[in-house]
């Protein structure tokens, strides 16, 4: 047996067992169905390690560290396509368009220790292993690969706070495990502000790094311990020509004697010896500090059973996938449980065991009654991850998610909620207040355990708040001016969207003020309606449209983020309807929308756009401005269209494969839009309470829903051939509009679908049926 593969004699009885397991519980069907490699190709920078849901740590592998004008490729660490190996990072993004983490990066040896990963080209030239696809394994909480230049067999598996590797390695070579303290996700020169490592008595590594990346400032603190006794250690600072080093400290110049460095180029070695067999290696993080990271160490593995941790992600797993229980083939399954799986990692756990946290002003704070969550990707994740969590999780994760937002507000140099921000740190990335309609969305569906009146405050205050995005000259003007700021087209849109969603709340908290002045505001998409060109434009401060207009221009200095107006001009989803007559009616309308999806683009127009991605004409499907494009039809009144372009979308933009996301992925946004028009409906306009229906992709759904009750989805009569909707039904009584609401699907029961060859051009027509829209 090749020496690479002698780790599968180890690993198998632990396989076979799970598998019994996995067996014997009908609910681990959801869980088996995942595919972790979905999206790990192509761009949709997802990552394929451990991680529970929504949990803290993200422990998976690393194929290339690039500095960050060359990192798009590898935003989650990992690429399908690779060959090596770098090491083994403890947090990671699913999806991002920007990047950073990837820290605290350990690699097993066997053998020569190098202190530099080396170059992927050149196998030897550093500390990288090759690797194969046919030795690696990943499954929701667990994964595992042979490191094949060193023989080693690698595993990991995730707590919350935790992330435990199991290494084994070949018996006759000295065993090492190395920390690099230099690497991270979208590198450059300089970015470890500081670092340190320490080696305590009872031989727990301890250690720390500041680092300026996405979010500047940010701290992070490890506790590392190993299963088999230290034989020896060697600390490292690689850094040149350092201009201060100040006093020496003891052993300065004995790399194997320091007890403790501090620098901002570390390197750690750690000696097991040479026939260290089987070792387990755990790692816990901290937001607060080396001691925080040691209590959550001894709170979540006081042992060393890595299976025990396995065992237990993957009982958290089985019972957050099992909220689904569906009908489709094998790669239906796969595709469905997989977008599900994604949805389920942010915002994620940002807090010790004993709920101190680090927040936007640097300092600690403590979580009193609630869990502190970050990673907010709130431009992407509200228009449909955030609503699906709604109905999947717990109202106390939603209740969690609203007050960790206030939380950071409160905590903000600004006074306003986040943007998109991690590990408690503001980023600035992307535009609107998009903490806005996660909240009021919340609050609508009548979720509760957060203080609706301080919500309310700092909602208002983010959209009031003058020396962000124009927010001054948009409250003046009713629009953003693009001779005063960027993109000012797509900030007039979503800041108009942002502001309904505030009037909603405030009407249904009788703040009849607050509500009147921010519905007026909801409207202000108008200023941005060209009518001569039908597209919705930037205007300068003097109220003239900017000159000379190219509706197919995107990219930085235009009228849009990360889009054209192809794109963005049907972006009102608080008022289609309103759209619709300004573009003289229904057949006018529709025919615009299709000359976006049938237009013949060469997707070289956006090759300085990584974002824009998935077309189908002017269509992206890659980014989230054109994600509820195709359900517009129905608010035409020709719900069979949508049902038309659905099936398009489905069949060219998701696959049960490693390039199977055709863009980003963004913290499970795509995937919430897979799972929500696989299901039948899509949340066209969060805050609405309403969810636009489409076309069911699976044969069954059933959701078992946080009351406890179970909504079922039924499709009669699906196939290829049948993919139209030919009758709706809700507990046996048709379906009276062309939308489900809420509270129906909380009440459980059926919905039922009738699937026919032929589109029904009579069901969902007439303009008492169609979609909610604030001036219909």
């Amino acid at each position: 047996m090749p020496r690479c593969l002698h780790w599968f004699a180890g690993v198998l009885p632990g396989l076979l067992a799970l598998g019994a397991a996995v067996a014997a519980d009908p609910r681990a069907n959801a869980y088996s169905a995942v595919d972790p490699f979905i999206g790990t190709g192509g761009e949709g920078h997802t990552f394929p390690g451990a991680v529970v849901p929504f949990g803290m740590v993200q422990l998976s592998p690393d194929t290339q560290i690039r500095e960050r004008k060359q990192a798009y490729g590898w935003a989650a660490g990992y690429r399908y396509d690779d060959d090596s190996i770098v090491g083994f990072s403890h947090t990671h993004f699913s999806g991002t368009g920007h990047s950073d983490l990837g820290d605290f990066l350990v690699m097993p040896i066997a053998g020569e220790v190098r202190l530099e990963p080396g170059d992927s080209a050149s196998p030897g030239s550093g500390y990288r292993s090759r690797f194969r696809h046919d030795t690696e394994k990943a499954e929701p909480g667990y994964y595992a690969v042979a490191l094949d230049d060193y023989g080693i067999a690698a595993e990991l598996t995730a707590g919350q706070r935790i992330g435990v590797h199991r290494y084994r390695f070949p018996a006759g070579k000295p065993a090492h495990l190395l920390i690099d303290m230099r690497t991270s996700m979208y590198d450059y020169p300089g970015k470890v502000l500081w670092s340190r490592l320490r080696l305590r008595a009872d031989g727990t590594l301890t250690g720390f790094r500041e680092t300026r990346g996405w979010a500047p400032g940010r701290q992070l603190y490890f506790a590392l311990r190993v299963s088999r006794p230290l034989q020896g250690h060697a600390f490292h600072n690689t850094e040149k020509d350092i201009y201060y080093k100040g006093f020496a400290p003891p052993a300065a110049d004995d790399p194997a004697r320091r007890a403790a460095i501090e620098g901002r180029a570390l390197v750690g070695v750690l000696n097991l010896g040479p026939d260290a067999g089987e070792a387990v290696v755990k790692v816990a993080l901290s937001p607060v500090s080396e001691d925080g990271a040691l209590s959550n160490l001894d709170a979540e593995m006081p042992g060393w059973d890595f299976d025990a941790v396995r065992t237990a992600a993957r009982e958290r797993w089985t019972q957050a996938l099992a909220v689904f229980d569906i009908d489709a083939d094998a790669a239906g399954r796969k595709a469905f449980y997989t977008a599900l799986y994604h949805t389920l990692q942010a915002p994620s756990l940002f807090m010790d065991s004993d709920g101190r946290y680090r927040g936007p002003d640097h300092a600690v704070h403590k979580a009193e009654g609630w869990t502190n969550l970050s990673t907010f990707s709130l431009w992407d994740t509200y228009r449909a991850q955030h609503p699906l969590l709604t109905l999947i999780q717990p109202e106390q994760y939603s209740a969690d998610v609203v007050n960790s937002l206030l939380a950071a507000r409160r905590a903000s140099a600004h006074g306003i909620l986040p943007v998109w921000s991690f590990h408690g740190l503001e980023t600035w990335c992307m535009i609107g207040y998009h903490a806005v309609p996660v909240i009021a969305d919340a609050y609508l569906k009548g979720i509760r355990g957060f203080p609706a009146d301080e919500a309310l405050e700092a909602m208002v205050a983010s959209a009031n708040y003058g020396p962000y995005g124009g927010i001054a000259e948009y409250r003046r003007l009713g629009y953003v001016p693009i001779d005063v700021i960027g993109e000012a087209a797509s900030k007039t849109l979503e800041y108009a969207f942002d502001d309904w969603t505030i009037a909603r709340m405030a009407a249904q908290m009788g703040r009849t003020d607050i509500a009147a002045e921010f519905g007026k505001r909801a409207a202000n998409w108008r200023n941005a309606y060209e009518p001569r060109s039908g597209f919705l434009r930037a205007r300068n401060s003097d109220g003239s449209w900017r000159e000379p207009f190219d509706p197919s221009a995107s990219g930085y200095g235009t009228d849009y983020t990360e889009g054209n107006a192809w794109q963005y001009s049907w972006y009102v989803p608080q008022d289609i309807a309103g759209l619709i007559r300004l573009h003289g009616g229904d057949r006018e309308f529709v025919a615009r929308i299709d000359q976006v999806f049938d237009a013949e683009v060469d997707p070289k127009q956006f090759a300085h756009m990584e974002d824009i991605t998935g077309l189908i004409g002017w269509y992206a499907h890659g980014n989230e401005p054109s994600h509820h494009l195709a359900y517009l039809y129905v608010h035409a009144g020709q719900p069979w269209r949508t049902q038309e372009r659905l099936a398009q979308i489905m069949r060219s933009q998701y696959a049960p494969t490693p390039q199977g996301l055709v863009g980003n992925d963004d913290l499970g946004q795509m995937s919430a839009w897979y799972v929500f028009t696989a299901l039948g409906f899509y949340p066209v306009a969060p805050g609405s309470n309403e969810y636009v229906i489409g076309r069911p992709f699976l044969r069954r759904a059933a959701l078992t829903l946080p009351n406890g009750k179970v909504f079922t989805v039924r499709a009669d009569a699906l196939d290829e051939t049948h993919t139209y909707v030919g009758n709706v039904t809700l507990d046996g009584k048709p379906l009276a509009r062309s939308v489900i609401t809420h509270e129906q699907i909380r009440a459980g029961g059926e919905l039922r679908f009738t699937m026919q060859a032929k589109p029904d051009t009579r069901w969902g027509t007439r303009r008492s049926e169609r979609p909610y829209s604030m001036s219909r």
